[in-house]
This record gives C-alpha cells, structure tokens and sequence, in this order.
C-alpha cells in the first residue's frame, strides 16, 4: 500500500453526512492501491475505511451514430463512413467488423475494406423491416498485435415517404342519430416524422341531398359529424363517403376509403291520441277492471324505442284510483282500477309520450277521460271481521253472549239488513235475533266437545241486505272451564287371588282442564270398606286397590268415591273376581295363556295349508305331558320350510307358589310331500345332517 499524502487528496463532507473524496494532485503511476483512514470530527463517531486505489486503462474511441437514408438507389455497395486508426501512422492497420448486417442476419448487408477502413452498404435499407442497426470494429497490426480495442458502431436509417396511408376498415360503417363517426389509417412511416403525419378530408357525398355538405370530418382525427340540418330517415335512409387520408400533413402520399353512414331514426314525432276525449263507465267494487283502452300513432319507425310509447296519468287520480300501463302492441295505454271506487264521476287526463326524448322540443298529445262509477250492490261489512269472546261453558239457556253486527256499504241506497247463523254451527250451542244480531245460547255448552278446539268455539254469523248480498262474520267463543265432570275409573273388572292377594292398579281420568282433575282422592264405600283397602299412587293418577280379607271364590262389587282437585266426586264401582289360588298364580296363568294363545293364532295359518295340501302323509301331532322342577321360561324354536319342518313350543307354567311347575311340551312334526317342496332321500352325509 502507499501511504497518501494531505495535499494530494480533498474530503468534502456531504448534506447526508457521507464523506466525498476528491483527488486534487497526480498520483504516483507505481502506486495501485492507497490506505486512507478519516476521522469523523462530530463528537459521536470515528472510522477509518480502506479504499481501492485508481487504476489507469486506455481509452477508448467512442463516435456518435451514422445516418443513411432507407431506399438509397446506389450504387452498390456504397460507402458510408470510413474508420481510421490513431496508429495508422506507425504501422498498417488490418479494419474488421461483427455484428447485425455483417457476420449475423441479415449477414453481408454491410462490409469494410480491410486496409482502408471504408463501412460500405450493400444494397438498399428498409427503415420499416429494421431502423438500427449495431456492429462492432475491430483494428489490429498486420503483425498481428492488436493495437486498439473494439468500437461499437450504430448505424440508422434514415425514414423515407415510402407508405401511403393506410384505412383500418374500408368501408367503415356507422349511423348518425345526430352526429358522430371516426374513420381511422395507418401510416408505416416513422411516426415521429411528417412522413405518417395523416389528414383527412371528404372528397364525395352519395346522395349529394338535400345538401352536399350533410357532413364535415376532424381533419386530424377522423371524427364525421352532420354539418347540416335536414337529416331524412324515410327519404335518405344512407349515405356513402370518399374519404381521403393523405400523409405529410396532407401533402404527401394518398389513399381512399369509404364510409357508409346509415341515418338512424331519432324521435322526432310526438305520439298522438286518436281522440283527445273519452266517456267510459267502470262498477265500483271491481278491482283490476278496465276502464279505457287508448290508441295513438306515432310517425317514427315501429319498434323503435322513438316509436314505442308510454303513458302516464297527469291530474286526476289524487287518490291513486287508476293506473295507466301500454298496451301489447305498444301504441294504447290502458288505464285499470287499482282500488275500490265510490259512485261518483272522475275526471282523469292523461299524456302521451315515448321510451326515448325527443329529439328536438315537441308538443306532447293528451287526452280526457271521464269515468262514471256505477254503484254495485255490495255485502254488509262485519267490523270486526272476527269477534272473540270469552264465556264459562255452563251458562244457562238463553244468557246473551254479544251483540254482533255489520254495515252495509251501500251509502246511495236504504237497505236492512237481517241476521242468521250458517250452516258452520256444528254444536247448534247458539241463535241470533234476526233484527239485532244479538246472540244468545240456544243449548248447553261443553268445553270438553270434540266441536272444541284449544278451548275455541268458531259460529259463522251471516249478514243479509234486501238484494241480497250476504257478508260474513266469525264469532270466536272462549269457553272458559268449569267443574262439570267427575273423575272415572277407568277399569271396572280385575282379578285377584284370595291367598295373599297383590294389589291392582287402576288409572283415574278427568274430561276437565287441570285445574279441575289431578290430583286426585279417594274413599271406599259401604262394605268394601271392611275387605278391601284404597289409596292414590305417588303421582295421585291412580288408584291402589288391595284385598285385606281371605274371601270366597266369587264375584265382589268394590265402590270407590274419587273427587278431583275441586273436591267434585263420583261414585265408581268395580267387578272384582276372586280366585282360589295365591299371590301372583293367576297373574302367571293369565300371562302364559296368552303366549299359549298367541302361538296358535300364529302357527294355525302355517300348519292348515300344510294339512290340507296334497301329501304323501298326514300331518303327525305328538303331544307329551310331563312335570318338572324347573325355572320359569318360555323357548320357542322353528325350523325352516327349506327341510322336513320341525316345529318346537317349550311352556313352563308356574303353577303353585312351593316352585312346583308343569312343563307342558309340544312337538308338531309335519312331513309332507308335494310337487312344490318334494325331497328325495338325501345321497350324501351332508344332506343327511
């Protein structure tokens, strides 16, 4: 490293507060590299850096762009620019070159004398194929060391007037409402130049009426717009223009094309009403009537949104009794009710007007109508429509419930009206005076009839003018509950043994609401006080009867007094048959008599068509009776129908309370034989398993 000196290097300190180094005198050429150390004076920091020493290299030719114009006619080749050496002088140069046009594609487009240095073209340029060019030169001693580096060479061509514009659409075509068409061209050329510098201009009107000049074009954009009034869609429904785009700001190169401009229809007719006055007449209870149908014409094309006309109501209709919509074939306007009127004239005016504005100011066509509501003979009007009441369900024959009456609308006519009840009655509980529409109970009431629903009673009241027209009114009874039913056992016969006897369980119900059933007491009657005992389960639904006394085989009748929660009693009595036997026996005998039953009742529609078919043999019923010590339990096992069937039924009875049991023992062995299910003498071991 070389140590530098003071004088030989400035430190500028910059706004960020990096150093800048500056190098203010000669530097030794032994020297490549320098240490330097700086010291940051702030107060807060210090560094010292090592930076890499300036190196010395050649310099190099550096020449600005050549310029040779495209389409050049020669001859060829042609010298452009010739290069030279600083070392010509001491020695004889060999000139190369490299690069696009030389070596690489388009290759041979540009050569160089090798000992003059002359760069030489070809044969002519194409500015819009290819604008630049870059080659790379190459000087060398004809002994062969290489004097000078390489020189990059940038050669431009020169734009030439060689396009015509060019139209993008030809013909271009468009319509005018009003105004407004662009046409647009190309130009090849350099843009930057005048060479694609394009103006356009009209050169021909078809037709030329009813003025030549209809239309005028942006001399730079290309935008056509009308020039004149008088555009005539039924008369001259298109127009074609020559338009001319000329390059070099109009005064070069040019090329035609056309514009086909179609007139388009623009609403400048005012629908009109075939009449301006109308008289109709509409009932006054008709919603959705129509009142007036509207025609108009209309002297734009059909369809045409200029010619599809729309309506609306402009005095008249305060009450928003009407509405006005157009018609299917989209020249009428239909006025309809869209509430119920009153008998009165209406006087309603209308205009007339188009989907789309005008295109210029017009006066709009209006019409009158005149409605006269006629007056319809209207049914009496129940107010409320629905009348709910709440009564107790045991009121006397003849209370009064209400008084429930309608109106009739009909303010134009005196009319009476009369009372009934419907058909919708079901209980026949109620009548209604024919004049008043008082109405009273015709016959007991009862919250617990099936005619009830949720505590609801529903009469359907008719009201009935002189015409007549009838209206309809609900009346909704609430039957409030009352304590008009006694509690009922529901089981009236039960069974029990006279030998330590089990209790039985029977079940209390109440048709009244809760407040009027559970919970529930009771009380023997008479001498079924002395031999029986009675009281409520837990949940005070049911009753616990016991037998307390060794009776005799026989039939008893046990009287039970059962009051609800409000203290109202009846009197049940029950068939009690007492059996010889002990606790629970003719429990367990009951229950195997039934398996017994239901096993017959399933087993005979098997067994009959077994029986009566055609088979080799009769059915063969083994029945084997025998006692034994054993538990209590019920085994049934059936076979399949696909193998002579066996069928198995296991009862065991419990008989006697010292575990004597009898176990009764069926076996129904039916092998039958049939054109159907018939099955030779099995010929291996596996069949005969």
């Amino acid at each position: 490293y070389c140590l530098a000196v003071y004088d030989l290097w400035t430190v500028l300190l910059l706004c960020d507060g990096q150093p800048l180094l500056l190098l203010s005198a000669g530097i030794d050429p032994a020297c490549s590299e320098y240490s330097l150390s700086f010291f940051h004076s702030g107060g807060v920091q210090e560094f010292t850096e090592s930076l890499a020493g300036l190196k010395r290299r050649k310099r190099e030719w550096v020449i600005p762009p050549i310029y040779f114009p495209e389409n050049h006619r020669g001859p060829f080749p042609n010298e452009m620019v010739q290069i030279k050496s600083s070392h010509a002088k001491e020695t004889k140069m060999i000139f190369s070159i490299t690069g696009e046009g030389a070596d690489k594609p388009p290759v041979g487009l540009f050569t160089i004398n090798k000992t003059t240095g002359w760069l030489s073209v070809t044969k002519p340029l194409d500015r819009e194929t290819k604008d630049k060019y870059v080659v790379r030169d190459f000087n060398s001693a004809t002994d062969g060391e290489v004097k000078e580096g390489p020189m990059e060479i940038i050669l431009c061509v020169i734009d030439q007037n060689d396009n015509m514009p060019i139209f993008t659409q030809n013909p271009f075509l468009g319509s005018v409402p009003e105004a407004s068409l662009k046409v647009t061209a190309t130009d090849g050329d350099d843009p930057e130049t005048d060479n694609a510098d394009i103006r356009y201009s009209i050169i021909s009107q078809d037709p030329p009426q009813p003025d030549p000049h209809m239309f005028a074009i942006n001399s730079i954009t290309g935008g056509i717009r009308v020039n004149s009034d008088g555009l005539d869609r039924e008369n001259y429904p298109e127009y074609t223009l020559l338009i001319k785009a000329a390059d070099l700001a109009g005064n070069g190169l040019v090329s035609t094309g056309t514009a086909v401009i179609t007139v388009t229809d623009s609403n400048d007719h005012a629908p009109q009403f075939e009449k301006t006055m109308y008289t109709t007449s509409v009932p006054e209870n008709k919603v959705g009537a129509v009142v007036v149908k509207l025609p108009v014409t209309d002297g734009d094309e059909p369809q045409s949104p200029a010619w599809i006309a729309k309506f609306r109501i402009i005095s008249g209709n305060n009450g928003g009794f009407f509405a006005i919509n157009t018609g299917p074939n989209k020249q009428e306007g239909i006025i309809t009710t869209v509430k119920v009127l009153q008998s009165l004239i209406v006087h309603s005016a209308g205009v007339a007007e188009n989907e789309v504005p005008f295109a210029n100011p017009l006066q709009t066509s209006t019409a009158t109508v005149i409605v006269n509501v006629q007056d319809v003979n209207e049914a009496p009007v129940f107010d409320p429509e629905e009348q709910i009441i709440s009564k107790p369900e045991d009121l006397e024959v003849g209370t009064e419930l209400t008084v429930y009456t309608a109106t009739d609308p009909d303010t134009a006519r005196v009319q009476i009206v009369t009372y009934r009840v419907s058909s919708e009655d079901p209980a026949g509980w109620v009548s209604v005076d024919r004049d008043t529409g008082l109405i009273r109970v015709k016959s007991s009431m009862d919250r617990e009839s099936p005619f009830v629903k949720d505590g609801k009673y529903k009469v359907l009241i008719l009201a009935v003018d002189d015409v007549p027209a009838t209206g309809t009114g609900t009346l909704v009874i609430e039957l409030e509950d009352v304590n008009d039913n006694a509690p009922v056992i529901e089981e009236r016969e039960i069974t029990v043994c006279n030998k330590d006897p089990v209790t039985v369980l029977v079940s209390v119900t109440d048709k009244d609401g809760p407040s009027f059933a559970a919970p529930f007491t009771v009380e023997l009657q008479g001498e079924s006080r002395i031999h029986w005992t009675a009281r409520m389960n837990e949940s005070k639904t049911g009753i616990i009867l016991a037998l307390n006394t060794a009776l005799k085989k026989g039939e008893y009748s046990v009287v039970l007094r059962v009051f609800d929660s409000g203290l109202h009693f009846q009197d049940n009595t029950i068939r009690a048959s007492v059996h010889d036997c002990a606790g629970e026996e003719l429990q367990y005998m009951n229950n195997y008599f039934l398996y017994f039953t239901f096993f017959l009742m399933m087993h005979f529609p098997l067994c009959t068509p077994l029986y009566m078919s055609k088979c080799s043999q009769t059915p063969l019923l083994l029945n084997i009776f025998y006692i034994q010590l054993f538990k209590v339990s019920l085994v049934a096992e059936r076979g399949t129908i696909e193998h002579p069937q066996f069928f198995k039924i296991n009862i065991l009875i419990y008989l006697l309370k010292r575990k004597l049991y009898i176990f009764i023992k069926y076996i129904l062995i039916v092998k039958f034989h049939s054109s159907n299910f018939y099955k030779t003498t099995p010929t291996s071991p596996r069949e005969r398993v």
